[in-house]
């Protein structure tokens, strides 16, 4: 940390100087514009805290995070003179930040780097600008190649920073912070639910403050509206019931087999779960050869993961999606042994043929959600909706089913193309956006790139297609709500499956971070 640097951030000087005041409602600054930024106290608080301590601020999408580092830039800065850097995981948000600190900040000396911009432009971008917006490779990269160092750097924000774990970039990015005595601001709407991992992303930040904020708090409450969430319960028809038994069958068997070698034998084979079969065949790799009985458990292993994924893809989105995923499968010109020894046993034979006769695409939750879409609509004619759902395929059924109805809507995935289908372009997806903001659809169906930042305007309703287990992206869904107006969130949970555990270990889990994070606090003002 830069000699001295921690005495130059005091808020309450510049408060009292009248440098930084509640002038009509807005935060009035040397380096703001006028009338620009709404005055929060909560918000200017945490600012005034992110000035003077490497600080990991810990608030529900929603509540203004880029706001709060907009704040603490424009101190920095003013008592500096040096730069601010502002990381963040995808293009995406990294524009987003740069668009709102177009919008906010006097000084326009602002630039974007992402991989399409060539190194050399890069380098002469860095020495002529004063606020930064990057993917963190590619600062990683320029710092490693000699493009130039961050002695010139006086703030670095890292947005979602609860990726800054193992060997993600914000990591080597904030050690050379650490080196340079750059001050840095972590934002995160959820650090996760593990106090192990809470504390290696503080290491690896090298924080030492944390400040929690969450809907209840009395500061924040007067921002915020009440948010009811409701749970739609359907059965799983006769048909899927069906086809389940086979493929629940064969997983059953392996990992049984799996047991029987010494594999999960903490846990009955119900409860085995998805990370358990992938930390099995991850444990196998590590060993480097595999002979006879290690081959014998990779091959279970692997089969077991298909077979649970066939089984969850079922339960929680669907005949259609299982078709789908099938029929991609079957089609491979690059299909492994695993992958022919899966599809050519007689359960997921019989599992192939039942599909082949079925005319089914659908889960009965599809016509749940048309129901409490339908029902939304017809309260307020121009209601924003936003369906979230893990799987692209599941985004296809319930655009086709929104479309048999005469529902206005648009769909929201990543930029990764997957086989033949495309995915969506940075331009594509800032259009709809900004479509949905000004409610030229009802319905934006969202894959999990809807979840993580993305500058989407409050909506009356968030319905969740499917539970999820991370409460990282539980709270980040229900973010999308509850802003302006009293929000409304609906989980769809098909009855007797995983979507029962998975909405379970959401709520504790987040329930289990607030609890942590706050303990955290309580031990720095103790310490203190």
């Amino acid at each position: 940390m830069a000699e001295g640097q921690s005495t130059l951030f005091d808020f309450v000087v510049f408060d009292r100087e009248a440098k930084l005041e509640n002038l009509n409602g807005f935060v009035s600054h040397p380096l703001l514009e006028k009338n620009s930024v709404e005055y929060r106290d909560f918000q200017v608080e945490l600012a005034r805290i992110a000035a003077g301590n490497n600080l990991l601020v810990v608030v529900p999408t929603g509540l203004g995070k880029t706001l709060v580092a907009l704040i603490a830039a424009a101190e920095m800065m003013k008592a500096t003179g040096k730069k601010v850097l502002f990381l963040a995981p995808t293009r995406p948000l990294v524009m987003q930040h740069l668009e709102t600190f177009r919008k906010h900040f006097l000084i326009k000396s602002l630039a974007l780097f992402t991989g399409s911009t060539p190194a050399a432009e890069r380098k002469r971008l860095w020495f002529s600008n004063k606020v930064i917006f990057a993917t963190p490779q590619v600062i990683g990269n320029d710092i490693a190649a000699g493009n130039y160092n961050l002695d010139d750097v006086a703030f670095c924000i890292f947005d979602e920073a609860h990726r800054a774990v193992g060997n993600y970039s914000y990591v080597e990015v904030a050690g050379k912070c650490r080196d340079a005595g750059v001050r840095i601001l972590g934002l995160t709407a959820s650090p996760g639910s593990k106090k192990a991992k809470i504390e290696d992303i503080l290491n690896a930040l090298n924080i030492e403050k944390v400040e929690i904020r969450n809907r209840e708090d009395v500061d924040v409450n007067a921002y915020v509206r009440e948010v009811d969430e409701t749970v739609f319960r359907v059965d799983l028809d006769d048909e899927m019931k069906q086809l389940l038994k086979p493929i629940d069958d064969l997983l059953h068997e392996k990992i049984t087999k799996l047991q029987r070698m010494g594999f999960l034998r903490y846990k009955k084979a119900e409860f085995v779960s998805r990370k358990d079969l992938l930390s099995v065949r991850a444990g196998i790799m590590a060993r480097g050869k595999r002979g006879g009985y290690l081959f014998g458990a990779m091959h279970n292993s692997i089969v077991a993961i298909h077979a649970y994924h066939c089984s969850e893809l079922l339960e929680t989105q669907g005949i259609g999606p299982l078709r789908l995923y099938l029929e991609r499968m079957k089609s491979s010109e690059k299909l492994s042994k695993v992958e022919k020894s899966f599809l050519n046993d007689e359960r997921i034979k019989k599992v192939l043929e039942l599909l082949s006769a079925s005319k089914s695409t659908s889960h009965p939750k599809v016509e749940k959600l048309l129901e409490i879409v339908s029902s939304q609509i017809e309260k307020k004619a121009d209601s924003l909706i936003m369906v979230f759902t893990q799987y692209r395929d599941t985004i296809e059924v319930i655009t086709s089913a929104l479309s048999s109805r005469g529902i206005s809507h648009g769909r929201f995935i990543g930029q990764a193309d997957r086989g033949k289908e495309k995915g969506m372009s940075q331009k594509e997806q800032k259009k709809t956006v900004q479509m949905f903001s000004s409610r030229r659809f009802n319905v934006l169906v969202a894959s999990s790139i809807g979840e993580e930042g993305i500058d989407i305007p409050d909506v009356e309703l968030v319905v969740f297609y499917e539970p999820v287990p991370s409460e990282i992206r539980y709270i980040q869904r229900k973010g999308r709500t509850g802003r302006s107006s009293v929000g409304n969130v609906a989980i769809l949970l098909a009855n007797g499956t995983r979507d029962e555990a998975y909405l379970r270990a959401s709520s504790k889990r987040e329930k289990k971070m607030n609890r942590i994070v706050k303990s955290m606090r309580e031990q720095e003002g103790e310490a203190g």
